[in-house]
């Protein structure tokens, strides 16, 4: 209720703007004795049928935030109150960069949608794994890791090494992104052979550790079937723990917006109502072709319970959401688990 009378004067900010907005005044409410137990009361639900069990962790509930929200771990125990299951970080570098030039973060009100450049933002990986040192006890922390922009493709993984050595002991499982398309050239280290090369590089790593974390790879949208079918087998290949389907699209399609607005804003990745049905497409198509053999996460346009249920009955085991989050407060966690507990009931 309260998001729904605060929104139409936060959506007269800059998007960026508005965000940290928000979490800067949640965080200085938590510094109010009881505000973060009130919070979470609020905004929990506590149910047994809701737990899930996936790669050696145990879930408290399936939604999860995704990456992109939390890029530096500032927010953890303003998001731990609102009822997430688990909470990814990132996308985390090896350096601080400061991303593209702003504006790089646009609503599409017609569309439920954001159009983001963000360019990998973030304050690098020392700052994360320092704020990491006091994240919320009982809270699931996914790494989600790239590459700096200046980092050309033939050296890319050594900066997936950097960050995962430094944020082993800091995060449950790590998402290897080389899916944005606002690093220039990530996307081509998606192709079978210069992915097989990372992910066996960043394995080999994890081996060494007294205790090998559960290593996932988040996949694009705009892949073809048969770029899925290779993603599958190199998967199973390089034995991963999962794939998270999926980031942002480069498609235009299909928009409510006008097309001169949008061609005005630009390059991007758009997330929300518009990809939700190819990332349902993306989910089904990889949890057909795994057939079990290891998990999908599914995000992407979710902002209802009736779009987490839609990815679920498509294979997908858990469900990450960001841009709902953004159009609809911070009630969405709890609104789909609770459909998913009287589902279940």
């Amino acid at each position: 209720m309260l998001y729904k009378i605060a929104k139409p004067f936060l959506f007269l900010m800059a998007p960026e703007t508005a965000h940290h907005f928000v979490f800067g005044t949640l965080r200085l409410l938590f510094l109010i004795p009881g505000v973060k137990a009130c919070v979470r009361s609020l905004h929990r639900c506590n149910d047994q049928s809701l737990r899930r069990t996936l790669f050696g962790l145990e879930f408290p509930n399936p939604v999860g935030l995704a990456a992109g929200f939390d890029k530096n771990a500032e927010f953890l125990h303003q998001l731990d109150a609102f009822g997430f299951g688990f909470v990814e970080i990132g996308t985390v570098t090896p350096r601080a960069q400061p991303g593209n030039p702003r504006p790089r973060l646009f609503r599409l009100p017609a569309d439920d949608a954001l159009i983001n450049r963000m360019g990998f933002n973030n304050h690098g990986v020392d700052a994360a794994v320092q704020r990491l040192q006091s994240r919320p006890s009982g809270l699931i922390v996914g790494g989600n890791i790239g590459k700096n922009k200046a980092t050309p493709n033939d050296q890319a993984a050594e900066d997936y090494e950097i960050c995962f050595n430094a944020l082993y002991d800091h995060v449950d499982y790590f998402t290897i992104n080389v899916s944005s398309p606002n690093t220039p050239g990530l996307r081509e280290l998606q192709g079978k052979e210069p992915l097989t090369a990372l992910l066996n590089r960043v394995q080999a790593l994890n081996r060494q550790k007294p205790v090998p974390k559960p290593v996932l790879l988040k996949v694009a949208p705009d892949l073809t079937d048969s770029q899925l079918d290779d993603i599958v087998e190199t998967a199973l290949a390089t034995k991963l723990a999962g794939l998270i389907a999926t980031n942002t699209t480069v498609s235009r399609e299909n928009l409510r917006t006008p097309q001169s607005t949008v061609e005005e804003i630009g390059d991007g990745g758009v997330s929300g109502v518009p990809v939700r049905q190819r990332s349902t497409e993306v989910i089904r198509h990889l949890a057909e072709r795994l057939a079990g053999r290891l998990p999908v996460i599914g995000v992407g346009g979710i902002h209802s319970p009736a779009d987490a249920i839609e990815k679920l009955e498509a294979g997908a085991a858990l469900v990450q959401v960001y841009t709902g989050f953004v159009y609809n407060g911070a009630g969405l966690a709890k609104s789909i688990n609770k459909a998913l507990v009287d589902g279940a009931g």
